[in-house]
């Protein structure tokens, strides 16, 4: 598991960014991967898979 910070998340259109607190990286994230509601700056654990599009979190939770 990965820990960071929400970056931004826009509820609306359902994504946003996690920065990844080991990396500093931004991690894309979208609504389907959410375990728990998010808000920007929450803490979360998450864990990053890649598709055709590339990386984004999943299993999101807050921390």
């Amino acid at each position: 598991m990965e820990n960071g910070t929400i970056k931004f998340f826009n509820e609306k259109k359902g994504y946003g960014f996690i920065v990844d607190d080991e990396t500093g990286a931004d991690v894309f994230v979208h609504h389907t991967g959410l375990v728990d509601k998010i808000k920007n700056d929450d803490k979360v654990t998450f864990e990053i898979t890649e598709d055709d599009k590339g990386k984004k979190a999943v299993n999101v939770r807050i921390a």
